[in-house]
């Protein structure tokens, strides 16, 4: 994957600005990162556009679909396999977890093993398995942890 940096002159507004102005495309064809990196040797700056608004894009139709309230809660054995993924991630450094309850939106784990007192639980917790809840169950709001 590439990453390419343009000075904040390029632009007339910042780019978190220009994000959030983007119209919903939900027709919009998406590109592979191979077919990115294609476009990137022919148009480096076309190629960033379109992978700048593919990003926000995808953000948009996450949001959409996490505010669907017509999609059904997930059950707790729904959020059980789910933590099982991440159990088997957070096994491999000695850590585990646990589902204690799923209130409404909210599910609530208790972080154990080397876990426990682990200056990186936070991230884990956040970048690791409420990443995988949240994606396989976008109405889940929150995974915290109980103590």
């Amino acid at each position: 994957m590439w990453v390419m940096v343009f000075p904040v002159t390029d632009y007339p507004l910042p780019i978190t600005n220009m994000m959030s102005e983007l119209p919903l495309k939900p027709n919009a064809p998406f590109y592979t990162d191979d077919e990115l990196d294609e476009l990137y040797e022919r148009d480096p700056v076309l190629a960033m556009k379109i992978s700048r608004e593919q990003l926000q894009l995808q953000k948009q139709l996450e949001a959409a679909r996490a505010t669907d309230t017509d999609a059904p809660l997930p059950t707790a054995e729904n959020i059980r396999e789910v933590l099982e993924e991440a159990r088997r991630i957070l096994l491999r450094d000695g850590g585990d977890l646990e589902l204690i309850a799923l209130e409404g939106t909210v599910v609530r784990v208790r972080l154990k093993g080397n876990c426990v007192g682990c200056p990186r639980a936070t991230l884990d917790l956040k970048n690791v398995v409420e990443a995988l809840v949240r994606k396989r169950h976008p109405r889940i709001t929150e995974v915290c942890n109980t103590f």
